[in-house]
This record gives structure tokens, C-alpha cells and sequence, in this order.
């Protein structure tokens, strides 16, 4: 299995400085007309270290981040779509026909050669009604109803530089479902690649202190912290 592809489509232009210039608005008496007068790289710097160890997170809300994203599962898109502060389009399964096996095999099915054989086998099956039933009239939003979660997906997600962080907080922790912390970590490493300084030392509550899930913590944030300082692209 692959994992899930993420494509950063577009994004506010300088997304960093953006956050910077309402940080500079909300921290002195300058005008709007002179806020970006003399802004230099380190002022910069500086600003965005002020609001991440501060909490001020609202400016971050000024910079938006639109992905691309495929080969997830709808079980994993559902529980992206909970978070909603973003705008979602996903491919309908209403209006297009999906006429080959197109799914996602959980890693826990796929290295045990015999079950994951059934599920495949299973998977076929499942396609094989769904192509009959459009063969023979019933609509295909009707006859999505025999598809599984397993199917494919693909969606276009936008977020602003606030909720991307509180998503990675919740989901690249350890006790988030494998195939969404898969998506979480390759999400942050498309919007990390143009906006380093915004997404410094994203991810769970691990990272910087105690892991807040308390008595039902995974006891390993000393590997998290070692997984995500060794980078996002590397496999978990």
C-alpha cells in the first residue's frame, strides 16, 4: 500500500510574512498603510516565535493552505471532514461511476497473506454487484450503498495555518488511527515545505510537555518527538 498522496495546490502568497504583518498590526501603533514598511526576514522570525509561544494563534488564520489529496480510504475521509474549520470537495460517488476495485487494505489485513486475500476477494465482489447494478439502471447513488470504506477517495481540503496545526496536534498522536496520522504526516510535510517557520513544532502536545491524553497516553512521546525531529517524510 502507498499511503495517501497529498499535493499542496496553492496557498496565500508569503504566507509567513502575511501572519507577521497582522502580528506587527496587533503588537504596534502602526497603520495598515505602514505595516509592511521595513518589515525585515528577522522581524519576521521574531513575530512568529512571539505568537507560537504565546498561543496568540489567530493571526495564523490569515494564511491559507488549499491540498490536493488521494488514496485514502472514505473511513479516513470521515474523520478529516470533523474538522470544520475548512472547506471540503470530494469526489462524488454519486455522479461518478467507479467501475474498478478501488480500496484501501488495512496494513493489520495486508501482511497476513490469507486474510488479505479474502478481503481482496471480498473487495472484487463488492464491485462486481455495484457494476451490475449500474449495467442495469439502478443509479449509481443508489448503488453506492454496497460500497465499503475501504473505497478510494480524493479530495481538495483547504485550512487556514491555526486549524492545520490543531489537526496535527490530534492527528499525527500515536493513539490516532493509522491511516489519518499517514495523512496528517504527509500533509504536514507539503504545507511545512513552503511555510517551515508557521509549522515549527507542530504536532501532538507531546512534543513540547506531558502528553496530554493523561491515563490513556501511548507512552512513547520520547519516539515521537525522535519520529518528527527526523522528519515528516520519513516513514513512521
Amino acid at each position: 500500500m502507498s499511503g495517501p498522496s497529498v499535493q499542496l495546490l496553492a496557498h496565500t502568497a508569503e504566507p509567513e510574512r502575511t501572519v507577521a504583518l497582522a502580528a506587527r498590526l496587533c503588537y504596534s501603533a502602526r497603520g495598515v498603510a505602514d505595516l509592511a514598511a521595513g518589515l525585515s526576514e528577522a522581524e519576521v522570525e521574531s513575530l512568529l516565535e512571539k505568537l507560537l509561544a504565546m498561543g496568540h494563534l489567530s493571526a495564523l488564520e490569515h494564511a491559507q493552505f488549499t491540498l490536493g489529496v488521494e488514496g485514502i480510504s472514505r473511513a479516513c475521509s470521515h474523520q478529516l471532514v470533523r474538522h470544520r474549520v475548512a472547506s471540503y470537495s470530494q469526489q462524488s460517488q454519486r455522479y461518478v461511476a467507479l467501475r474498478r476495485v478501488q480500496a484501501v487494505v488495512p496494513p493489520s489485513i495486508e501482511d497476513r497473506p490469507e486474510l488479505a486475500a479474502a478481503f481482496r476477494r471480498a473487495l472484487e465482489q463488492a464491485w462486481a454487484l455495484y457494476g451490475r447494478l449500474v449495467d442495469e439502471g439502478v443509479p449509481a447513488e443508489d448503488a453506492r450503498y454496497l460500497l465499503p470504506n475501504a473505497c478510494e477517495t480524493k479530495l481538495v481540503v483547504s485550512m487556514n495555518a491555526r486549524e492545520l496545526r490543531h489537526f496535527f496536534s490530534l492527528r499525527l498522536c500515536r493513539r490516532a488511527q493509522w491511516e489519518v496520522r499517514a495523512l496528517a504526516r504527509a500533509m504536514l510535510g507539503a504545507v511545512e515545505a513552503v511555510a517551515p517557520r508557521l509549522f515549527r513544532g507542530a504536532g501532538p502536545g507531546c512534543l513540547a510537555g506531558s502528553c496530554p491524553e493523561g491515563a490513556y497516553s501511548c507512552g512513547q512521546a520520547a519516539e515521537v518527538r525522535r519520529e518528527l525531529a527526523e522528519g515528516v517524510r520519513r516513514d513512521p
